[in-house]
């Protein structure tokens, strides 16, 4: 019975540990979050604003509208900031976590790493959740508001959105010119403006070297001013209607001239039930709605212009000719019909007829066939574009759990707190997300690949990375152990590995020299015998190094006894011997004898000639290496042979 309580006891003491874990992961995580959620927003908002700063500067808005924009823009953003903010931050806490050996202590007491995530990971869950319900309720509002903001600040001000080198008519009557435009002053330069009534009588033509254009103060008006410049105006034509030439008009030259022009240039936004058909601001059974109409409208319309085609074919094969006679319309209706045949057999006036009655029709055909091949681009993308919303909905709420099994994960690898190797990673993954999600949604749009494959493309890269990471991380596995890479990379470019021994301070165990010294001569005699035996300097056999490949006993021998004297010589208080320590190489036992370790790798490169002619060269060039290695460590150890018997006292003073 004390047994049974005693365990009772103890598994509620762990489940009372494990939820103080809990509160504490998820307290450390949610604070981060909070902190890069509004960052990320910030960034996010900063990046549209500079995209519509043209639109904003100089208009005059009131503070209440610029509130309006910020706003809606900021709602139309949080999606987009979500996923950015849980990588940013699980990089971070997990790093944190890491760093402080918290994340070793956990495991330690038998906690592992997917318990230790999955506070955390609900809470990411429902953010994801929440993420959707947000992209279905609010956004799709708050992208109306901003879509009719955008399109009212445009309109506001117009004399600032004057274009240079083409005409601009958004000024209603009139046709407006600028060859250059000083956007400090607002000076326009080399203007032409045309202004026409209801006919041609009512044109006229102004000419100007410079001017500007203002609102009134009462914002109903805009007062046009103009420099240096002449009027044409159009008279009453006296002549024929057709000539154009006996239409007199009048020449007017001035210096200044001031021009009222009806505007009503107060901001009032439009109504934003105007974009509804945006693809953008549809909630998902809309979007659904839409794209059965759509896909209705060109199943009909498919139909309607099949059954159009099919009529016209029939109506084009019946015979254009001579209707009077019944012989030709029997040998038309009893034999095939050769339309070559016909078309000689018809007199000269209905051959003309035919002709042009064919050039018609073929005009015709061409100019609604653009027509409809337009029409059907623009509804087969706007069919696209509400694919792609729908399915925006989805991949942005997947993608905050998936940023998260990448950065939590990253984080318990890198071990790297703050906001330096995190905010790095981070931004390279998001980057590279981007990328592939924008570059699949481009060429869905353009109907290059397929929708659903283009906008879940980052997902379908994105996820593998994810469930790598987190098996690897659970694993212990060290991905990115910089050590690791390292020796991978020197063996692949054979670079060397210098040693680096520094004197020390305390020394607990002496260099006994009788033992040490006959050690060094034998290790320089079996250099001598090995290069007398082996002659490094010559080509290797090409056979033996990929097909008959024997472990080199006596370099492995010599660099294991090597190692063994030189640890015992770090101890050494003599700081010559230190700096020759480090001048002794460290040999690589098998770098000269084959390219790789599995046996069946080596065949294979050996096979293939042209890279087992490179690998060949390689073994050659590490056998020269390992010539020049054992000719410094004789150098070296005798040297050290000569500093410890110089340091050791002889027989007769002991």
């Amino acid at each position: 019975m004390g047994k049974k309580h005693y365990l009772c006891a103890a598994y509620y003491a762990r489940m009372r540990i494990i939820k103080k874990i809990d509160i504490f992961i998820l307290k450390q995580f949610c604070l981060l979050f909070m902190g890069t959620f509004f960052i990320c927003l910030f960034i996010f908002l900063m990046q549209f604003i500079w995209k519509y700063v043209d639109d904003l500067i100089g208009k005059g808005l009131s503070f209440s509208v610029l509130a309006q924009f910020f706003f809606h823009a900021a709602m139309d953003l949080v999606p987009l900031s979500l996923p950015l903010a849980i990588l940013l931050a699980s990089l971070i806490t997990f790093g944190n976590m890491g760093e402080r050996l918290e994340l070793l202590s956990m495991k330690a007491a038998g906690i592992p790493l997917l318990r230790i995530l999955r506070p955390v990971a609900i809470f990411v869950t429902g953010l994801a959740l929440g993420s959707f319900y947000f992209q279905n309720v609010v956004t799709p509002e708050s992208s109306r508001q901003l879509a009719a903001l955008l399109y009212s600040m445009k309109q506001k001000s117009p004399e600032l959105e004057i274009p240079e080198g083409i005409f601009y008519n958004e000024i209603p009557g009139y046709n407006l010119f600028v060859e250059h435009k000083d956007l400090e002053t607002g000076m326009l330069y080399g203007i032409m403006i045309y202004t026409q009534g209801t006919s041609f009588d009512d044109t006229q033509v102004v000419l100007a070297d410079s001017g500007h254009i203002r609102s009134t103060a009462d914002q109903m008006h805009l007062q046009l001013t103009l420099y240096d410049g002449q009027r044409f105006r159009n008279m009453q034509n006296t002549g024929s209607a057709m000539d154009r030439s006996t239409v007199p008009y009048m020449r007017e030259t001035f210096k200044k001239e001031v021009d009222l022009i009806p505007f009503d240039n107060n901001f009032s936004v439009m109504d934003a039930n105007l974009f509804n058909d945006n693809a953008g601001t549809k909630d998902i059974f809309a979007l659904t709605r839409g794209i059965d109409s759509i896909q209705n409208y060109l199943d009909s319309t498919g139909h309607a212009q099949y059954e159009q085609y099919r009529y016209t074919f029939l109506e084009n094969t019946r015979l254009e000719g001579n209707r009077d006679s019944a012989r030709m319309r029997e040998a038309v209706e009893t034999t095939p019909v050769n339309y070559d045949t016909l078309y000689t057999a018809l007199p000269d006036g209905d051959r003309a007829r035919v002709l042009r009655l064919a050039s018609e029709r073929g005009h015709s055909g061409i100019v609604q066939t653009e027509m409809l091949k337009e029409m059907s681009f623009y509804v087969n993308r706007s069919l696209r574009i509400h694919y792609l919303e729908r399915n925006k909905k989805f991949t942005l709420s997947l993608a905050c759990l998936i940023f998260f099994f990448i950065g939590a994960p990253l984080g318990a690898i890198i071990r790297k707190g703050g906001l330096g190797v995190p905010v790095v990673v981070s931004v390279i993954i998001f980057i590279f997300y981007y990328m592939v999600n924008v570059s699949g949604e481009k060429l869905s749009k353009s109907g290059e690949w397929d929708v659903t494959f283009g906008s879940w493309l980052s997902t379908m890269v994105l996820t593998p990375i994810g469930v790598w990471l987190t098996y690897k991380a659970n694993q212990d596995s060290a991905v990115f152990n910089a050590e690791g890479y390292q020796r991978f990379f020197r063996r692949l470019f054979g670079l060397r590995i210098r040693r680096v021994i520094n004197r020390k301070e305390i020394i607990m165990n002496e260099v006994n020299p009788e033992r040490v010294i006959p050690a060094l001569q034998q290790i320089v005699a079996d250099c001598n015998n090995y290069e007398q035996s082996r002659r490094l300097w010559q080509m290797p056999n090409y056979l033996r190094v990929f097909f008959r490949y024997e472990p080199d006993t006596q370099v492995i021998s010599i660099s294991e006894r090597l190692e063994t004297i030189v640890e015992e010589l770090a101890n050494s208080r003599d700081s010559r011997i230190i700096s020759s320590l480090n001048e002794v190489p460290i040999l690589v036992p098998d770098a000269h004898t084959r390219p790789f370790r599995q046996p069946r790798l080596n065949m294979v490169v050996g096979v293939l000639l042209p890279i087992g002619f490179i690998m060949w060269f390689r073994i050659w060039r590490y056998r020269l290496r390992l010539w020049r290695d054992m000719e410094q460590l004789k150098k070296q150890c005798n040297y050290i042979i000569k500093r410890l018997e110089a340091s050791s006292p002889s027989p007769a003073t002991a």
